[in-house]
């Protein structure tokens, strides 16, 4: 009787067969944020102390998952991490419940929030040559949410409502924010990096020189780090496409 159960119920279990298979990437936005991130006072548009908590989430996911991303990307609540191997048999119910499961626990602890908050998760097919062009549209993204943001916030500064400050930000070109916002002291083009063009989190290998007690001489060896990277350059431009290239293959 309970084996029978155990089958009838298990069989309900429809999702559980569908995979992936790599390369792929696996994006995760922040849901309901606002609420538990007001009691910390933070900056607007842009606070260091969010986003730095945000790529320490990345690192500690790097150090602790047991996954293994190639790299990760991120810009305000989102972050992309990229996979050329993943376990669970691909299976992507695994995958998009894990990943957002371990950022929110990480992202709680870095920011020492009293309200819990968590990440939707979705998984992208990609080719390796992919990758790059699912790069450049995030980056794109990045650089649109940075315009906006400061926009939004410089006329909520006017003392115009959200909707009001919505509304008219809704019918503005990019380059009516720009002007806007120098108006009121700030040059866009300026800005921080990581604002402007998001963070790269990945593995860089180091070359460390030691000594060897028992053979009396020294040694060299390979020892990966997880770098931050918080001027990334542009992906479009030469030295990006090479960065990707080389963190790709």
């Amino acid at each position: 009787m309970i084996d029978l159960l155990e089958k009838e119920m298990k069989g309900r279990e429809i999702y559980t067969g569908i995979k992936v298979f790599p390369p792929f990437a696996v994006r995760i936005d922040g849901r309901g944020f606002r609420r538990a991130l007001d009691l910390l006072g933070l900056e607007k548009p842009y606070d260091e102390r969010f986003a730095r908590a945000m790529v320490d989430s990345i690192e500690a996911f790097f150090k602790e998952s047991g996954l293994n991303p190639v790299f990760a990307f991120t810009f305000s609540d989102e972050i992309s991490l990229f996979f050329k191997e993943i376990p669970y048999n691909n299976r992507i119910e695994k995958i998009d419940s894990i990943i957002p499961g371990f950022i929110s626990s990480a992202l709680t602890i870095h920011l020492k929030l009293e309200k819990p908050v968590s990440f939707d998760s979705r998984v992208i097919p990609l080719g390796i040559d992919d990758m790059y062009r699912y790069l450049l549209w995030r980056q794109s993204e990045t650089w649109r949410n940075h315009i906006s943001s400061y926009g939004y916030y410089t006329l909520r500064g006017t003392g115009l409502s959200e909707n009001e400050a919505a509304s008219q930000l809704k019918n503005m070109k990019a380059s009516s924010i720009h002007e806007l916002v120098f108006k009121h002291g700030i040059n866009l083009a300026e800005t921080p990096a990581w604002q402007r063009c998001g963070i790269l989190v990945y593995r860089e290998t180091q070359e460390k020189t030691g000594y060897d007690p028992l053979r009396k001489t020294e040694v060299k060896t390979q020892r990966a780090k997880i770098k931050q990277d918080w001027n990334p350059p542009i992906f479009k431009t030469e030295e990006g496409q090479k960065l990707i290239s080389r963190l790709v293959s």
